[in-house]
């Protein structure tokens, strides 16, 4: 009798070890269980501080001589623009030196990112410098309020890819350019009767001009802006 309740006390003490065990194998770890918190969250698109020299509020009566000054220490020519549809290299002339230190110095206090091109006329012009984010006129505001005179004695006339500076109105005497937006002319040089000696041309495309094209072909509504915002983000290349 002794033998049998000893048999049956060891096999009941081996079935309790079995499930057990079994019941370890099947519970995942607590390593396993425990939240990555090591994962990195998308990061949120940072201005790069470029800036070489902090600039007063600049005005119209204070800009042109304020940025001349500006370019002599920031003499950068080349930049790439960059949107979803792909890169633009462009190149700023030096002999209109008011309109590329403005474009350079935009570039470093990082204006342009976020901001769109929200104009597109398809085999005549995209133009890009603003957008409809509260953002945008911030920055605006802590830049200043200014135009720049027009820079045309280099008799430069407009064709395919050439940029230059917008205006806040077409009947404008003094051909002033609005200091935050400028066009790449895309269309066939008869288009530029209005355009030729009325604004400044500053710049070239290099590079990407496919680019241009695909942008200024997208579908935009009755005021000429693309249905879908076209960001961009420009930098500086030397």
């Amino acid at each position: 009798m002794r033998f049998l309740l000893l048999f049956f006390a060891l096999l009941t003490l081996t079935a309790c070890e079995d499930t057990k065990k079994q019941s370890e194998a099947s519970t995942p770890s607590a390593v396993s269980k425990k939240v990555d918190t090591t994962a990195k969250k998308p990061e949120k698109t940072q201005t790069k501080d470029l800036r070489t020299q902090a600039l007063p509020l600049l005005t119209e009566a204070t800009a042109d001589s304020i940025l001349r000054a500006y370019g002599k220490d920031n003499p950068e020519t080349r930049a790439k623009i960059t949107t979803k549809y792909g890169e633009i290299e462009i190149e700023l002339f030096k002999d209109t030196p008011v309109h590329r230190a403005n474009f350079v110095y935009l570039v470093k206090e990082g204006y342009f990112d976020n901001t769109y091109f929200h104009r597109v006329v398809p085999n005549f012009i995209i133009q890009a410098g603003n957008s409809d984010n509260a953002d945008t006129n911030r920055k605006r505001a802590k830049i200043g309020k200014y135009r720049l005179s027009a820079e045309l004695e280099n008799g430069r006339r407009h064709k395919r890819g050439t940029i230059s500076g917008a205006k806040w109105y077409r009947e404008n005497p003094d051909n002033k350019s609005a200091a935050y937006e400028f066009f790449i002319f895309l269309g066939p040089e008869k288009s530029t009767g209005h355009l030729n000696n009325k604004y400044t041309i500053f710049g070239q495309v290099t590079k990407g001009m496919d680019v241009v094209d695909t942008i200024a072909n997208l579908p935009a509504d009755e005021g000429e802006w693309p249905l879908n915002n076209v960001y961009i983000s420009i930098e500086l290349l030397d």
